[in-house]
């Protein structure tokens, strides 16, 4: 059975990866931009965006998530079972204690990020506390520092950033054609046929690195290996029935950050497209109830 550690060293391999894919396709976009504009100047500052935003997705992006989901940091008189519960399993993973935040969401969930286990937070929604009893929250807690153990939250956080910002770029690019170019611009046609059908090959390769970095396998992984930390599967079974059951939709649910979540959260709500449920980084619900069921 694989260990709360199994997969860090490739999870941070995989984080190298995903810089060097975003350095790439930024600096290719800033060439397009450039090359439209005849304006070198524009390759120059898409070389040092891209390098900015990787060092702030390092740095920053668990702020980024935390503020995109609106959480807030707790003290342990404001939840002291909770705390309780995250401190005594923290000790049992072998990891240092991380920071806890609230979500004022009445829908059931749960994230963890951060960069690694020192500076790990864990961020519960209001809904999560409502529902759950002392093992089911253990289960879900588990589930979470079992991610801060193999370095899984530092992979999804950088998606969070360095993703967000092909996207806001490509949006740009392709807005750009409608409002800056005509066919007196030389090349400006065909080359806007060439960038669009790029952008339209770009597109599924992102939605294909978070699946690849964001995977239904490391979903499975964090629940077993929190099964291990709690040596009760029943608990986290019994929490995924909650949270099936669930019929409240967050209200602040973002295509950026629904990997991070414990349960899909666009669960209750409409998908923006039919590619967004061919690229889902949950596995079903009841799929991962019968793996539990099968360590019992």
């Amino acid at each position: 059975m694989a260990s709360v550690y199994s997969y860090k060293d490739s999870n941070i391999r995989k984080t190298y990866l995903i810089f060097t894919f975003f350095l790439i396709v930024v600096i290719g976009l800033g060439f397009v931009f450039s090359q439209l504009y005849g304006n070198s100047l524009i390759l120059i500052i898409a070389i040092i965006f891209s390098v900015v935003m990787s060092f702030a997705g390092y740095w920053w992006s668990d702020k980024i998530a935390l503020a995109t989901a609106g959480g807030r940091l707790i003290k342990k008189e404001d939840a002291p079972e909770l705390y309780r519960i995250v401190e005594n399993l923290a000790i049992t993973a072998g990891l240092p204690t991380p920071k806890i935040y609230l979500v004022p969401e009445a829908a059931p969930n749960a994230f963890a990020t951060g960069r690694d286990p020192e500076h790990a937070s864990i961020a519960v929604t209001a809904g999560l506390l409502r529902i759950m009893d002392k093992t089911e929250l253990e289960g879900v807690i588990a589930h979470e520092l079992s991610h801060v153990g193999n370095r899984d939250i530092l992979v999804s956080s950088v998606v969070v950033v360095l993703v967000g910002m092909i996207s806001l770029m490509a949006n740009w690019l392709l807005n750009s054609f409608f409002w800056g170019f005509d066919e007196e611009r030389g090349n400006g046609g065909a080359l806007t046929i060439i960038i669009a059908l790029g952008l339209a090959i770009i597109s599924p390769i992102v939605a294909t690195l978070i699946q690849l970095a964001i995977s239904r396998k490391r979903e499975l992984l964090a629940d077993a290996s929190g099964v291990l930390l709690t040596r009760y599967p029943e608990g986290l079974i019994s929490a995924f029935q909650k949270i099936e059951q669930n019929t409240i939709p967050m209200r602040r649910a973002n295509t950026a950050t629904a990997h991070l979540w414990l349960s899909d959260p666009y669960k209750n709500k409409k998908k923006a497209s039919w590619i967004e449920r061919l690229f889902m980084t949950h596995p079903p619900i009841e799929e991962r109830v019968a793996a539990l069921k099968n360590m019992e």
